[in-house]
């Protein structure tokens, strides 16, 4: 599919937008408007090869080897999207979140309904398992507990390998596994405190974990597509159980004590002061038209 500069910049702002939310995915948008593939593709050409480009100074080489004129669109959406629609997300997130979730389930639910129609057939036991697979381990992650975690250099490393790799994994949140290993806090605290060695670490885990698991998954995509995106669709609609609007606190034990968490309820739940049904059934629906109208653009755009 070829795309046109608006339309690459237009998914790096969903991308963005996705990212700011915590337990969203800007994998899940990749996914979605069906540039996944063109960025693992991008991302696996970071090798010796590049490297060598870099370091002789053959920038125009480099620049198309990385597929630069997609990936500094891409990024240029999802910088534009973090600096301009923080503030509005996080303000949505505070006064109107059950709404806000809403809308990423319209989402993630007709995305991931498109994905089993348009990519895969779930006629065979084998398609059906990894389906099911990629569901169980995405609620699986959003129900868990905090793991404490070593917050040392080491551990702000692993932390920037493992969010990263949740990050362009669709359905799983980078910021919800920052949360999950118990290091949201400690590099939240270091951004703020502009702490550089905690810093540099961090960002060198996220370039490791990046090359890494884009390389595996973009093998994957090759070489077993429809099995891959069977377990991508599996993920994807299992993320459900971290977006749905309705939540409630609860107390769970972990290693270390007991930690506060949220977990889904039904909607006429009397812990929830004020559920907002009709204002979550049209986010809802928003939503839904939104990846709706996305496709057709795309198709439009292909043909």
């Amino acid at each position: 599919m070829k795309l046109k500069p608006i339309g690459i910049y237009a998914r790096g702002l969903a991308m963005g937008a996705a990212d700011i939310v915590p337990g969203v995915s800007g994998g899940t948008m990749a996914l979605i408007t069906g540039i996944y593939g063109r960025l693992l593709g991008a991302l696996v050409k970071i090798d010796k090869q590049a490297l060598a480009l870099f370091f002789s100074g053959r920038w125009r080489a480099l620049w198309y080897r990385l597929d630069g004129p997609f990936l500094g669109w891409l990024l240029a959406g999802i910088l534009t999207a973090i600096f301009s629609l923080a503030s509005v997300i996080h303000w949505l997130l505070e006064h109107y979140p059950q709404p806000l979730w809403s809308f990423f389930s319209g989402l993630i639910l007709i995305s991931g309904v498109l994905l089993l129609r348009n990519e895969v057939t779930l006629d065979r036991l084998s398609r059906v398992g990894l389906f099911a697979l990629g569901s169980a381990l995405a609620v699986a992650i959003s129900l868990a507990p905090p793991i404490p975690f070593s917050a040392g250099l080491l551990g702000f490393f692993i932390a920037g390998a493992i969010a990263i790799c949740a990050m362009i994994l669709p359905g799983i949140s980078g910021s919800f596994m920052l949360m999950l290993l118990g290091m949201y806090g400690p590099v939240l605290g270091a951004v703020k405190g502009l702490q550089f060695a905690e810093l540099s670490v961090f960002a060198v885990g996220c370039a490791t974990g990046l090359i890494t698991f884009a390389r595996v998954l973009n093998f994957l995509l090759v070489r077993a597509r429809v099995a891959m995106m069977a377990f991508l669709s599996g993920v994807l609609l299992g993320s459900l159980s971290s977006v749905w609007p309705w939540q409630v606190a609860v107390l769970v034990e972990s290693i270390g004590g007991s930690v506060e968490l949220t977990r889904p309820v039904l909607p006429m739940n009397p812990l929830l002061i004020d559920p907002q049904v009709m204002l979550c059934l049209v986010s809802f629906m928003l939503g839904l038209i939104v990846v709706w109208s996305i496709t057709v653009v795309a198709q439009r755009e292909a043909s």
